[in-house]
């Protein structure tokens, strides 16, 4: 591979900067693909942003960024993208820095900025170098998610149609699924989360599989399912519903027959149920019957030193002495028949009894 340093001004990488959500992000007289179809969304808060115009101003210098050759006269932004876009947002006026625009700088100041500078390292190569050089050059910069890797590694048309709607700030994703869903669909969760649902936790596998593929129609339509089934099914109840594995659920019960009426019957009782710590895992647990989605509230320290001593350190079940460090607390009612984690339904059992009975 070869590679080359180059100094750019901010005059020339801004010429003709356009950024277009059906076209992408351009500058450097068109010449620059500032958003390649493997990059994020631009990410930056305002004080990342203002941070590299405040470097700027102060003539101290920015970072060395990392663009590749097309080998036809164009080029992508490997490294660099968010402090790219910072500045060429600054000086077309998208927004003000110390409460002036670029617009409002005297004359000389822009000059100033528009003469300054940007160190950038020009690779050639074939595309899986690239693409390799991408993963290690961001290792240094802001965090590069797992499933941004995915999609550097499976670009393509694919890829592109997906992200249109999974991984913009307001994606059509978001608008139908932020009631159900974790996370932020610019730092690809949306679109990981989905995949995982879709392909049953083989994500690579299914990219993979999919990457040629002229459109993303499949995993929309999925998508949407999931959110019908639910809307079908659940009242909504936006504090526990956020970040359930929905697709998990839907791949296993879709063609069940559901009564929602006793479902949100059953989720009320388990909501005002105190020895229900994890109400995240109601709905698991109504569908599948498993009391470990729901972290039942465990016998305290001092509950279980009191039993222990009025039992003598007998167990229970098979009337031999222990240490209480090889006991256990079992619930004499149990939680599911409306047995409560309150002293009087507590017994203290070895641990071979108390798991024995558990498996039973």
């Amino acid at each position: 591979m070869k590679i080359e340093l180059r100094k750019v001004r901010i005059r020339e990488l801004v010429a003709d900067y356009v950024d277009d959500r059906e076209g992408g992000v351009r500058g450097y007289s068109g010449k620059l693909d500032i958003r390649p179809r493997f990059q994020r969304e631009f990410v930056y808060k305002d004080r990342q942003r203002d941070a590299v115009i405040d470097t700027i101003m102060k003539g101290f210098p920015l970072n060395v960024m990392y663009w590749a050759d097309r080998g036809n006269g164009t080029y992508e932004i490997i490294d660099g993208q968010q402090r790219t876009i910072s500045i060429a947002q600054y000086v077309t006026g998208d927004f003000s820095f110390n409460k002036l625009f670029f617009h409002n700088q005297p004359d000389d100041i822009q000059e100033n900025i528009l003469d300054y500078e940007l160190m950038i390292y020009v690779c050639e190569g074939p595309e899986s170098e690239k693409l390799e050089w991408f993963k290690i050059v961001n290792i240094a910069g802001e965090r590069l998610y797992d499933q941004e890797i995915r999609n550097a590694v499976y670009s393509g048309s694919w890829v592109s149609d997906a992200k249109k709607h999974f991984s913009r700030s307001r994606c059509a994703a978001y608008g139908i699924g932020q009631d159900y869903m974790k996370g932020t669909p610019i730092r690809q969760d949306y679109l990981e989360t989905v995949i995982d649902w879709i392909s049953e936790g083989n994500i690579e596998d299914y990219m993979g599989k999919h990457q040629h593929n002229s459109d993303a129609k499949e995993l929309w339509k999925y998508f949407r399912d999931v959110v019908g089934w639910i809307e079908d099914n659940f009242e909504l109840r936006k504090k526990i519903m956020r970040g359930v594995d929905w697709g998990t659920l839907y791949n296993q019960f879709k063609e069940a027959e559901l009564d929602p009426r006793l479902i949100e019957e059953e989720t009320a009782k388990l909501i005002a149920d105190d020895d229900v710590q994890r109400k995240q895992g109601i709905y698991p647990y109504i569908l599948t019957g498993e009391e470990k989605h729901l972290n039942i509230r465990a016998f305290s320290d001092s509950i279980k030193q009191k039993v222990y001593d009025k039992q003598s350190g007998i167990c229970k079940f098979c009337g031999e002495h222990f240490d209480i460090k090889n006991m256990e607390a079992d619930h004499i009612t149990p939680w599911v028949e409306g047995g409560k984690t309150v002293e009087e339904n507590c017994q203290m059992l070895c641990k071979k009894d108390n798991r024995s009975k558990s498996s039973n």
